[in-house]
């Protein structure tokens, strides 16, 4: 006979950084390098940009990473570098944004360059450059992945 505790996860157990999503997912985060003494981000805006993500990635097909983080002095030739190194980057979109030079990039793969064509990735930057021009990174991120998305259509 089986038996199951429902949740089967408690939110408030879970390590600084992770939550339990809507559909009961359980979604994390961790800050790449030296650890912060204060989060960047609040669970809030983390978990606004995870739906994005995930939205945005099952609707196309395509996946959709974010960096946030020193490019260089130059910017694209440093996303150029990174790009690479992220996940199924052959299949995805990179959004990589230098907060120090207020810069950003987007990158496609070779599998999907014909969706995320050049066009597209300028509507992602033009989308996101508003709310940035704000104060508000994580409001222009999420601009960003809708707004490629939707012009990348769904499969």
């Amino acid at each position: 006979m089986a038996s199951s505790n429902w949740p089967a996860v408690n939110e408030a157990d879970l390590p600084h950084g992770y939550a339990v999503t809507v559909s009961g997912r359980v979604s994390g985060v961790h800050e790449a390098g030296a650890v912060f003494q204060e989060v960047p981000f609040s669970d809030h805006e983390r978990l606004l940009m995870d739906n994005a993500l995930t939205d945005a990635t099952r609707s196309t097909k395509v996946r959709f990473n974010i960096f946030i983080g020193d490019l260089g002095a130059d910017s694209a030739a440093g996303a150029d570098e990174l790009f690479p190194s992220t996940p199924e980057a052959v299949r995805s979109v990179l959004i990589a944004v230098d907060p120090n030079t207020n810069s950003v990039e987007v990158r496609s793969g070779r599998a999907v360059a014909d969706r995320a064509n050049d066009r597209v990735c300028q509507l992602g930057a033009t989308a996101a450059l508003s709310s940035f021009r704000q104060g508000d990174l994580i409001d222009g991120l999420v601009s960003a992945i809708r707004v490629m998305a939707a012009a990348i259509g769904r499969v």
